[in-house]
């Protein structure tokens, strides 16, 4: 669920969609050229969504895992149902499927100085089921965003089917918005952001936490004893530390 979004502004009208259901095939040039230009300052998040938007029709196009490896950081982590893997090693041995996962971004989250990323998005998988995805982009040298740590899970239950439509209907859906958030930037006035709550770490499952280096933007994941992968995303925001991202994810029964 998306908690504590105060601060939020329209991005880009993405496509017509439901809000139980799944992006469609990749965008088009004319929808990331709607894209709005974003606020002033390092943290652009209409350039997390152009490249959200390219990843994921470079995997429609090029193949699912080829994209993944193209779009990777060095030690990018994919958290599945056993917990997480190295992405660019998983990616690697695998073939690419006939049809690619569809998905795109509907909350982009920032650092102050634009270095880390979050998107919260909804996909449709090669089964036609829908659900969540998060994705943790850093920014490289180089000034391009890649991939760090990817995690996804099923809607449970799932959705219920989208009705058929006569030809000669006329049918509105709602229009989803890519919203933004952005941490402040008390460094600009002299101060540093205070650290964010102490987290109350358990040692029986495995689990991470980053803080970013400008120190306005903490994401951190578990892989539960019960198999739900677990993240949340906080942020520095109004003098205080917020909770804007938090998903409870589970995986598909293994075959």
């Amino acid at each position: 669920m998306i908690r504590a979004i105060n601060r939020t502004f329209v991005l880009a009208t993405l496509a017509a969609l439901s809000a139980c259901s799944a992006p469609q095939r990749g965008p088009s040039n004319e929808v990331i050229n709607r894209v709005l230009v974003g606020v002033p300052g390092e943290a652009q998040p209409s350039t997390i969504v152009a490249t959200e938007l390219a990843y994921a029709r470079a995997a429609q196009s090029e193949g699912q895992y080829t994209a993944g490896l193209a779009y990777a950081a060095s030690g990018a982590l994919l958290h599945g149902s056993n917990g997480t893997v190295d992405g660019i090693a998983l990616y690697t041995r695998l073939s690419n499927p006939k049809t690619s996962v569809a998905w795109g971004p509907r909350t982009i989250m920032m650092s102050c100085d634009g270095a880390v990323a979050i998107s919260l998005g909804r996909f449709r998988d090669q089964e036609a089921q829908v659900g969540n995805y998060v994705t943790v982009w850093q920014r490289q040298p180089d000034r391009q965003y890649r991939w760090v740590y990817d995690v996804a899970g099923r809607d449970n239950p799932q959705p219920p089917p989208r009705p058929e439509f006569e030809d000669g209907d006329i049918v509105v859906t709602a229009i989803d918005a890519v919203e933004g958030l952005i941490a402040d930037c008390p460094q600009r006035r002299g101060n540093a952001a205070p650290p964010p709550p102490a987290l109350s770490l358990s040692s029986d499952h495995p689990q991470g936490s980053t803080l970013s280096g400008d120190g306005t933007l903490r994401w951190r994941w578990e892989h539960r004893p019960d198999g739900i992968k677990y993240f949340a995303a906080e942020y520095f925001y109004q003098g205080e530390w917020r909770t804007a991202i938090e998903e409870s994810l589970t995986s598909p029964p293994e075959s």
